[in-house]
């Protein structure tokens, strides 16, 4: 399972998230596969240890897959996410209060960031809420 966080503007205008998985139910040869979704632009970034991001929302609808760092996410509501290398961002916060993030470990954070085509529809999964 590829864990997957989504974070998003909700009505009240602040970016909230829901944590999950992508959804690999097809599949060939023994593999779990998703099924393809349409990019329309893809970027390498990396940020060395120690770094953050001050408040901003996500600049596109996009995936960010984490290769190396670990962060922490913190929303206006005072939520809190941890991401950490193999995780995926779903990034949809793109207006509201958004998010900041701090790289809380020594390795530097290097990722892709997967801006997604208008129409996709990414296979995203939510978790089960907690009981």
């Amino acid at each position: 399972m590829i864990r997957c966080v989504r974070i998003w503007t909700a009505e009240d205008g602040d970016s909230h998230f829901q944590d999950g998985h992508v959804d690999l139910s097809r599949g060939e040869r023994g593999d779990s596969l998703s099924a393809v979704l349409g990019a329309a632009g893809v970027s390498f970034r990396e940020t060395k240890a120690g770094g953050a991001f001050a408040w901003h929302d996500a600049p596109v609808r996009q995936l960010v897959l984490t290769l190396s760092g670990t962060l922490e996410f913190v929303t206006r509501s005072g939520g809190r996410f941890t991401i950490r290398p193999g995780d995926v961002l779903l990034a949809e916060d793109t207006a509201g209060t958004g998010h900041f993030w701090r790289l809380v470990d020594d390795q530097s954070w290097r990722r892709a960031y997967v801006i997604l085509a208008p129409d996709a529809r990414v296979p995203f999964v939510a978790a089960a809420p907690a009981t």
